[in-house]
């Protein structure tokens, strides 16, 4: 049960990174900003994850 939650969450942070670098280049962002908003949109997206891991799982 675990490990099919696991590839789902590699694949969907996977599509949400490939999604940001399209969103970066139709709207030429700067490389330097580039960095901060794959770093945010990362973090953001674990927190997601980590909270329907839990709510899943753990309850």
């Amino acid at each position: 049960m675990y490990i099919p939650f696991f590839i789902f969450a590699i694949f969907y942070l996977f599509m949400i990174n490939s999604m940001t670098n399209s969103l970066c280049l139709q709207k030429e962002i700067p490389e330097e900003r580039q960095s901060k908003v794959f770093r945010t949109i990362n973090v953001l997206i674990t927190i997601l994850l980590t909270s329907s891991y839990f709510r899943i799982f753990l309850t």
